[in-house]
């Protein structure tokens, strides 16, 4: 018998969706609403201050950037009274800006966000929190002397989906887990980083120096601006970017302060555009026994050319008892009746040995007559978030919640250490070839 049935998110999913509506239906008072600035005006950031702005209270008063394009967009989607900068340090010196997004390449998360913090801005900063593992206790100590609030845009620890799983583990829906497997597969240039360059990119409308910031120097390049992702001197490649997103699900699902090794390997096998990351990338990460599950172990998996007509997502979560399978929207949990009885394999053993194996045997598991009510039901039950549940706005909605009331977001500088570190240490296995160990208690290699 198989029982298949779907389930909506009733309990989570109603409040998810009443949050939502009643915050939209809510009038903000003047006192109560949040003014912030975007400080990186791409693709994430301008989806960022989107979704923002569609959280009643919250307006935008800034944004920087370096290419001069972007602030001009900004202006014509905000209105020509938003002040505009290429220089963030203008951004944090104004003292009617509550909160900053930071969308920068990867590069500059640890140094704008720690003077964001000391400026006494709260901060919402894009995954990952650090461009080395060396950068994070910094970001740590900027939070706890500054007293502000820091959230890392990794939705995922917001996402019902999660939640979800967070609850179904913890209830032992499947047993004891012992593995889990996490991918995302691509099959576009898009998905691939190759984002479009504006025509009209020169030294003129870029400033290419601030654009570099601490990195190696080097001539006027603008592929190597507005695709930073493919090279490490700005970015963290599918580690930083896609392992830090599985990662961060992991940690809230499971309660797990991190893996103790981690092993990576891969290669650059189809887009050789000049990147110097690769686009298929695979991890092997060992977790020790916590308080809040036994020891498994992680297999992570990218391929940026991977054959298939959308791009798929998905964690596995394989236990003594079932199997959770996770999506974006979606969660399923598979559970298969215990065996009544082990079996035997006692061919090759002499006739009279096979004799006393099988009455001590049936002593220990007597044989029973079919009956209907010895039939055992396989059991699958599938979870969907609601329509228009949208897990990237409830992360920013979460983030102004905490600006409010000064509670403490789960995906804090702790907690985006703990998803960062493992993480690009996964580069750090794939370039140099060995594995590499992680404390995540002290959350250093």
């Amino acid at each position: 018998m198989n029982n298949t049935r779907r389930q909506f998110f009733q309990m989570a999913g109603a409040l998810g969706i009443a949050s939502q509506v009643a915050a939209q239906d809510t009038k903000v008072s003047a006192n109560d609403r949040i003014r912030i600035a975007t400080i990186g005006f791409g693709g994430m950031g301008s989806g960022d201050t989107g979704h923002a702005l569609s959280i009643p209270g919250v307006e935008l008063a800034a944004v920087c950037d370096i290419y001069d394009g972007r602030l001009a967009r900004a202006r014509e989607l905000y209105g020509s009274q938003i002040f505009t900068t290429r220089d963030h340090r203008e951004i944090l010196a104004r003292k009617d800006i509550d909160a900053v997004i930071i969308a920068t390449p990867d590069h500059w998360h640890a140094r704008i966000t720690t003077e964001a913090l000391d400026a006494g801005k709260d901060v919402y900063c894009e995954k990952p929190m650090v461009h080395t593992v060396e950068e994070g206790h910094g970001v740590i100590a900027a939070q706890k002397r500054s007293g502000r609030i820091l959230q890392v845009g990794s939705q995922y620890v917001t996402s019902l989906v999660y939640q979800k799983a967070r609850e179904l583990l913890q209830s032992g829906a499947i047993g004891q887990v012992n593995m889990v497997e996490a991918w995302l597969d691509r099959n576009t240039a898009l998905g691939a980083w190759q984002y479009s360059i504006p025509p009209d990119a020169s030294p003129a409308n870029i400033d290419w120096d601030r654009f570099l910031g601490q990195a190696p120097k080097c001539p006027f390049e603008p592929v190597r601006l507005f695709r930073w992702r493919n090279y490490r001197d700005y970015g963290t490649g599918v580690a930083g970017d896609l392992f830090v997103h599985l990662l961060s699900g992991l940690h809230f699902a499971t309660g797990s302060l991190g893996p103790e090794r981690v092993f990576a390997t891969g290669g650059l096998r189809y887009w050789k555009d000049g990147r110097d990351v690769p686009d298929v990338m695979l991890a092997l990460v060992d977790y020790p026994a916590q308080p809040s599950h036994p020891e498994f172990t992680l297999a992570l998996r990218v391929d940026f050319k991977s054959g298939l007509a959308e791009e798929r997502f998905g964690f596995r979560f394989v236990g003594s008892e079932g199997v959770l399978n996770t999506g974006f929207t979606d969660l399923t949990l598979s559970a298969a009746p215990p065996e009544a009885e082990p079996g035997y394999t006692i061919g090759t053993f002499p006739k009279a040995v096979q004799e006393q194996f099988l009455r001590e045997y049936r002593n220990r598991y007597p044989e029973s007559r079919p009956s209907a009510d010895a039939l055992r039901p396989d059991k699958q039950l599938r979870y969907e978030t609601p329509e228009g549940y949208d897990a990237h706005r409830e992360h920013h909605r979460v983030f102004y919640e905490a600006v409010r009331s000064r509670k403490t977001p789960v995906e804090d500088a702790v907690f985006g250490l703990r998803a960062a570190g493992p993480a690009l240490l996964a580069n750090v296995s794939y370039f140099e070839k060995r594995v590499c160990s992680w404390n995540a208690r002290t959350m250093e290699s």
